[in-house]
């Protein structure tokens, strides 16, 4: 047990450690895709400043050539000082003063543009050494992935098939308590109950034979139905924990006759099709195979909220193919897979079966999308009973589905009725 729950420890640690180096793959690809977007919006903006920046050196070339004429004009004006109206040495002065103003401000635009054009191209080399830096993180980081994947592959299928093994002792003996506390409880509130009141009721018979023995006939009346009752509920026990009937007819008539009753108990029609060779099996398989279909269908009566379900049963000499179907509620796997009891809805007790009997079984559900659960079981020569079952025979609705399937060449898959009231 040590061995195993260390085992199980050191595959956490794994898929711990794998799941990690996923999160800092991912994590690495978001930061070169930051940096790849910035390195974009940098490239935009440094184009935009070398643009600006060529207007600018235009325009200072263009002032630099107005400035220098407005000097001359100046150096003429002042040097034929008594030549030009004192109005015209003003404006060529004042000329003269603004372009040099407008120059300096334009040299300063130039300056402050040059310096942005060579931090952006700073940080652009900067963002393209970093996306490439982080690319080849990356791809360093999904070949280490790639390796522990495929080298720690056997032991964690190995670890896994350890866990399973404790799981399914686990299971098993929490089935066996669950099963002892329903049938006790069962028991409890069915017979038992009764049988108190069967006892109650005797005695008031007793009492009645001295007062008034005309009232007596009616309540033994009551008290044969009472036992009626108890008789039923104990069969129904009976049933339940050991079906008698399959060691008399068989399974195709004892899922048969088990349908019939449950539509009378319960409400739910259950459409059952057989296909193939009716032939007596082991009697361990037969039972394990009438508990599974039960479990199914105990499971669409309680969460599927259905009038209507399908069961088919394919028989074959190497196999058996049960599909169990209904267009219900349906569930998400996943999330039922994370419920502190496990699988839930009976489908854990069903999978151990299966596995039990070196077969597979695949549930297709989603919510609102219905479930089907389709099982195959591998049959050997020592699976199958003596001879003296009933041979090959099929209930009348799975002759007729049957012919119309391979009339129509529709796959015996699809061909679900559909529920009462729907399209």
């Amino acid at each position: 047990m040590r061995a195993v729950l260390e085992a199980s420890m050191l595959d956490r640690i794994l898929k711990e450690t794998v799941e990690a180096l996923e999160r800092s793959r991912y994590q690495i690809q978001e930061i070169a895709e930051n940096a790849q977007a910035e390195a974009r919006q940098v490239s935009r903006e440094l184009e935009e400043v070398k643009k600006s920046l060529q207007a600018v050196i235009e325009e200072v070339d263009h002032l630099e050539r107005a400035e220098k004429k407005a000097r001359l004009r100046l150096a003429e004006v002042s040097k034929d000082f008594y030549r030009y109206k004192e109005q015209d040495i003003k404006e060529a002065y004042d000329a003269a003063y603004q372009l040099q103003i407008e120059l300096i401000k334009l040299r300063d635009k130039e300056k402050m543009l040059q310096y942005r054009r060579n931090h952006l191209e700073r940080s652009s080399q900067r963002l393209q050494l970093t996306v490439q830096k982080a690319e080849q993180l990356a791809s360093q980081v999904k070949v280490i992935l790639s390796y522990l994947t495929g080298e720690l592959q056997g032991l964690s299928l190995k670890l896994d098939e350890l866990q399973q093994t404790q799981q399914l002792v686990f299971s098993i003996i929490w089935a066996q308590e669950e099963e002892r506390k329903r049938v006790a409880r069962e028991i409890h509130d069915g017979p038992a109950q009764s049988l108190a009141h069967i006892a109650l009721q005797a005695e008031y018979c007793l009492e009645l034979l001295n007062r008034n023995s005309g009232q007596i006939r009616e309540e033994l009346h009551a008290l044969q139905n009472i036992a009626s009752l108890c008789l039923q509920d104990m069969r129904k026990i009976i049933f339940d924990l050991r079906p008698m009937v399959l060691d008399d007819i068989g399974l195709v008539p004892a899922l048969e006759r088990y349908f019939t009753t449950y539509k009378e108990q319960h409400g739910l029609e259950v459409d059952f099709l057989f296909f193939g060779r009716e032939r007596r099996l082991d009697r361990t398989l037969e039972v394990a195979l009438f508990r599974i279909i039960q479990e199914a269908v105990n499971n669409i009566r309680k969460h599927a909220g259905v009038a209507r379900a399908l069961v088919k049963m394919e028989m074959l000499p190497n196999r058996i193919s049960i599909s169990i179907r209904d267009e219900g509620k349906g569930f998400d796997p996943a999330a039922l897979q994370k419920r502190p009891e496990g699988g839930g809805y009976g489908l854990l007790g069903m999978q151990e079966r299966v596995q039990l009997l070196k077969g597979n079984m695949k549930v297709i559900t989603a919510p609102g999308k219905g479930t089907s659960i389709n099982i195959t079981i591998p049959l050997e020569k020592k699976s199958e009973a003596p001879s003296g079952g009933v041979p090959g025979r099929r209930s009348e609705g799975a002759s007729l589905t049957s012919g119309k399937a391979m009339a129509t060449g529709e796959p015996l898959a699809d061909a679900i009725p559909r529920e009462r009231g729907r399209e």
